[in-house]
């Protein structure tokens, strides 16, 4: 398995706009997550700006996937995305 890093920069609205399509984000996140596929995710903070995705997959795929369907991207609150592979050196297992 490999890593990938899901890069969101976000709309300067994207506070004020996410409710709308903050329940169905976040079930998307969940179900990937559920599935090990996205291992941690979440928004910059001072300034919200980006957000980052962790993916553990087996190809970048399954991050692209994730942001095609994802309502924050479909709804325009993502001004551009991009996925990048991680070539992660240390790792703490739980």
């Amino acid at each position: 398995m490999n890593y990938y890093i899901l890069k969101y920069r976000l709309q300067e609205n994207y506070l004020e706009e996410r409710g709308k399509y903050r329940t169905e984000h976040l079930n998307l996140a969940q179900e990937a997550a559920q599935t090990g596929t996205v291992v941690m995710a979440g928004a910059l903070e001072n300034p919200a700006d980006e957000a980052i995705f962790i993916f553990r997959a087996e190809s970048e795929e399954a991050a692209k996937t994730f942001a095609e369907g994802d309502p924050y991207v479909k709804n325009g609150l993502v001004k551009e995305w991009s996925v990048r592979k991680w070539n992660v050196v240390i790792k703490m297992d739980n």
